[in-house]
């Protein structure tokens, strides 16, 4: 039995979408800046076709990336959680946006609420341990649902609160930032919790620590995830 194809009865190549897809989400770029990009290199495309892209297959590619993404143990990102949140204005409305991280700043989880309150830490703290288990320390700031939460679930005896200690989650809301100054913010919630899950499975994925890693090997795995992302999908 042949596998389904999901680029079927789509007259443009599956090379190009994912590049398109790939630009919109992984860089600060509106629609048509990425209209405009394609156009230099010689690909006719309506900036409403690229989004159409990005809401069909963005989803799929980041679902694929999670699937690959497996740790070698159960317990690789249980050492050290890192929690935060951030106001994101949808319509004039404040949202919140919960995004937890590991020590190493993979993106675990992104979480949009209306409410900051015990009851969306605690729905965004069953979501984390669902998919990750129990950690040994979570790092939060001096934001009382957490504790509130953590109690409920039983496991405030790890939590740590200090001046400093959550800048790892902290630095890694800038890339959302920027991403969300070039959509001109959002209109809804459900599209926020669609994109941040996107962004964030895709940002995991190019991001390989710089900073940390020489120059040559950060060249192989940079090329070994331009590789791993065209070959999302293929049939």
């Amino acid at each position: 039995m042949t596998e389904h194809n999901p680029f079927r009865y789509f007259k443009t190549s599956p090379e190009i979408i994912r590049l398109a897809v790939m630009m919109y989400v992984r860089f600060p770029l509106s629609l048509r800046n990425v209209e405009d990009l394609l156009h230099e290199r010689g690909i006719d495309v309506c900036h409403e076709t690229i989004r159409y892209w990005w809401n069909r297959f963005g989803p799929m590619f980041a679902s694929e990336i999670r699937k690959r993404r497996r740790h070698p143990s159960p317990n690789h990102s249980n050492w050290r959680w890192h929690l935060d949140e951030v106001f994101v204005k949808i319509n004039g409305e404040t949202h919140y946006l919960w995004r937890a991280v590991d020590h190493e700043g993979e993106v675990l989880e992104a979480y949009v609420s209306r409410r900051r309150d015990r009851k969306a830490a605690l729905v965004f703290f069953k979501k984390l341990m669902k998919r990750y288990g129990k950690p040994h320390v979570i790092v939060t700031d001096r934001l009382r649902s957490y504790r509130a939460a953590m109690k409920t679930i039983g496991n405030a005896e790890v939590q740590e609160v200090g001046q400093w200690k959550n800048n790892r989650c902290e630095n890694s809301h800038l890339p959302f930032r920027r991403r969300e100054q070039a959509m001109l913010k959002f209109r809804c919630l459900k599209s926020l919790q669609k994109f941040v899950s996107i962004h964030s499975s895709v940002h995991n994925h190019f991001n390989h620590e710089r900073h940390l890693t020489s120059r040559e090997e950060f060249k192989l795995q940079r090329n070994a995830a331009l590789v791993e992302w065209r070959q999302l999908s293929a049939a």
